[in-house]
């Protein structure tokens, strides 16, 4: 099975300059999911959506790419039917005339 989650979109610390440490920014989380389903047996997307936006918003992290590893252990952690997971990890208003994005993909087969 494959599970996506779109738009993803919350404030949170997350950056290097002095003035994201201060004010929350938007951010928006994109993550596509393969997973072994068996019956009586999924991932809950509620929950893996929480995970993901939680884990931003409480680590306050300087960069992006650090944002992307820790969310690759939370989710295996927490989901370990996970076998393929990519995530995205955008600051849609960071600069005026695009969205900038970090993503990165994982296999653990």
């Amino acid at each position: 099975m494959k599970l996506s989650i779109r738009n993803l979109t919350f404030e949170a610390i997350i950056g290097i300059l002095d003035f994201e440490r201060t004010a929350p920014q938007p951010v928006e989380i994109a993550c596509d999911i393969t997973y072994s389903y068996k019956p009586g047996s999924f991932l809950d997307y509620a929950e893996a959506a929480r995970l993901l936006e939680s884990t931003v918003k409480r680590e306050k992290f300087l960069l992006l790419e650090d944002a992307v590893e820790a969310l690759f252990l939370k989710m295996r952690e927490k989901f370990p039917a996970i076998e393929t997971i990519e995530i995205t990890i955008s600051k849609p208003d960071i600069l005026p005339n695009c969205r900038v994005c970090v993503s990165d993909f994982r296999t653990y087969l």
